[in-house]
């Protein structure tokens, strides 16, 4: 008797699969992959985070500390936001730093915003336990909140890559250092 093959079971998407689009900055301010990764959800909030490719999640570093003073007189800590016009909100241009990442072996790296845009919130949740930050860099461990214009809302995805085209610049970068080394 011939038995049936299993059937495979249904992949189900994740919740950030389901709900948010992924958009890609490459190198941002000119830094070789140092990528960030932000999810725009249709309601047009978008969620800043770390792209795959980026130094802290590759090379098994280990965060020393995370901090979202930004300046002497600026720490994106301070921003409370209140009311239906969110005001309060730090307002943020694309090159606007987040937060600095200081890892143990010295390396010290900015995230910025890569969005226009009021940050809505920062994710304390990072300060306490860094190492989420590499562990589930999609999800618990975001870096910030930002609500772009409405009316700059279609335009914030130019300049950004596409889910496909950011994976495009990855594997010509992963080539490109395999054939100098």
């Amino acid at each position: 008797m011939a038995t049936e093959p299993e059937a495979a079971e249904p992949v189900v998407p994740s919740l950030v699969d389901r709900y948010f689009t992924r958009w890609y900055k490459a190198d941002v301010k000119g830094k070789p992959c140092e990528d960030h990764c932000i999810l725009q959800h249709s309601n047009r909030i978008c969620v800043i985070t770390l792209a795959g490719s980026h130094p802290v999640l590759q090379s098994g570093k280990t965060i020393k500390s995370i901090s979202y003073q930004i300046s002497t007189n600026c720490s994106r800590l301070q921003n409370k936001v209140s009311g239906k016009f969110k005001r309060g909100a730090q307002f943020l241009t694309e090159l606007a730093p987040l937060c600095k990442i200081y890892c143990s072996d010295g390396e010290e790296y900015t995230i910025s915003s890569c969005v226009r845009g009021r940050l809505m919130e920062v994710n304390e949740n990072i300060l306490h336990k860094p190492s989420i930050l590499q562990e589930k860099p999609s999800t618990e461990g975001y870096i910030a909140v930002v609500l772009p214009k409405f009316e700059e809302s279609k335009s914030i995805t130019e300049g950004l890559l596409t889910q496909k085209q950011y994976e495009e610049i990855v594997v010509k970068c992963i080539n490109a250092t395999t054939a100098t080394s």
